[in-house]
């Protein structure tokens, strides 16, 4: 299949082809038909498999030729809502539509000011978008689309009670889609609240990763997780890599390590202002720095080509983190390495990763930084691509474990 086949409007179609996008991906297969027929869509998919496309496409194709605010888009960070209004403008740029984009942490007088000029897409957070229409700066009243992204997200940041009031002033006569890469019991519910008959349509089961992602746990005694960092980074060639920290506190306190070891280093928190996170995230991802520290802000939203590894510095506290947080490496098809610490306290939270995956990710013990001091837990061998010469690394591989072998030689120790 290719986009001719999608999509019948000229400007868009060439939009698409000036972006290089050939072949619709299986989300953009799915999801397309089904919205240009005009129904309720859910979406379920993985982060990097096309789902943004899978959502502006038809629904920039049904604003073309109408003047006036249409299409509501809301997403749960400042960031992806950002990413998400620049590729509205690159699809629309031959339709002749504006995309204005109202998020926390900016000014709301310039908002405002594009607001009052006009917009035909709005993308938005939910808390900036409900202050606005309370102020009576923003009116919903002619859209007649709407997108919720990343919607389990939404729900877990408490966005709920706001998105039920954004609600309250778009038209019930609508088309409403929804996408997620999980579908837990709230977004469900949601579903069948705000959307009628809606077709679904999955591109991947849930909790799964790219067939592309290399995947390898490191047991590490808690203290020597920033040596280990670094003799990761100083061992090997890998080129951007994401690390998450838990703590905001955590992530300060990683970064003074890396800059003190002489790392290219960013960091990027909910503490920082979205001055100083764009100025992060831009050197990263122009590649003047190789490690941006990051807490969970960054899990989604973040579509920068080329990270190459991702380290979970601090095991997420759910499986579905998991899978969020190794989407931003491997994607579009390229090859990716995700890379989790793994403390003694964290031997449950790793297992709960494995049953969901359904399967246990390799583990690597470097005696130097191991809790157990032994190699003996080594349950595969590391590959090229993660230690770029493993043998280098003085990593020495165990006898095979099972699971339950492995949870007992833990106990033991």
């Amino acid at each position: 299949m290719t986009f001719d086949e999608l999509i019948s409007a000229k400007p868009l179609l060439r939009a698409v082809a000036e972006l290089g996008w050939t072949v619709p991906t299986p989300i953009q297969r799915k999801a397309i038909p089904a919205v240009r027929e005009g129904r309720d869509v859910v979406g379920i998919a993985q982060t990097g498999t096309g789902k943004t496309g899978a959502f502006l496409i038809p629904a920039l194709e049904r604003q073309i030729g109408h003047e006036g605010l249409r299409t509501l888009v809301l997403c749960p960070t400042r960031e992806l809502a950002q990413q998400v209004a620049a590729d509205a403008r690159e699809l629309s740029r031959y339709g002749e539509l504006f995309v204005g984009v109202v998020v926390g942490g900016e000014s709301m007088r310039r908002q405002i000011r594009d607001l009052r000029a006009g917009v035909d897409v709005l993308v938005a957070t939910p808390g900036r978008l409900l202050d606005l229409i309370e102020r009576g700066n923003v009116d919903l009243s002619s859209v007649n689309v709407l997108i919720l992204d990343e919607a389990d997200r939404m729900l877990d940041m408490g966005f709920r009670p706001q998105i039920d009031a954004i609600l309250r002033h778009i038209p019930k006569e609508r088309q409403t889609m929804l996408f997620s890469a999980t579908m837990p019991n709230g977004v469900h519910a949601m579903t069948l609240r705000i959307m009628r008959d809606a077709e679904w349509v999955e591109a991947t089961p849930p909790a799964t990763v790219a067939d592309n992602m290399e995947q390898a746990v490191y047991s590490v005694r808690l203290e020597k997780k920033p040596a280990l960092l670094i003799h990761l980074l100083e061992q090997t060639h890998w080129e951007q890599v994401l690390v998450f920290t838990a703590r905001k506190s955590g992530a300060d306190v990683l970064v003074s390590r890396l800059r003190a070891a002489g790392i290219e280093v960013e960091v990027m928190h909910g503490d920082r202002d979205q001055k100083e996170r764009r100025r992060a995230l831009d050197r990263f991802a122009e590649g003047h720095c190789q490690v941006l520290v990051a807490t969970d802000v960054a899990q989604r939203g973040l579509d920068i080509e080329g990270i190459s590894h991702v380290v979970n510095y601090d095991v997420p506290r759910n499986p579905d983190d998991y899978v969020h947080r190794i989407g931003r490496t491997g994607r579009a098809g390229a090859s990716g390495t995700a890379i989790t610490f793994m403390t003694a306290g964290e031997i449950a939270a790793v297992k709960d990763i494995d049953r969901v995956l359904g399967e246990t990710i390799p583990r690597i013990s470097l005696p130097e930084f191991d809790y157990m001091g032994t190699a003996a837990l080594t349950t595969a061998k590391p590959s090229a691509t993660m230690n770029r010469g493993g043998g280098r690394m003085g990593t020495r591989r165990g006898q095979d474990l099972s699971p339950e072998e492995l949870e007992k030689l833990l106990k033991v120790g």
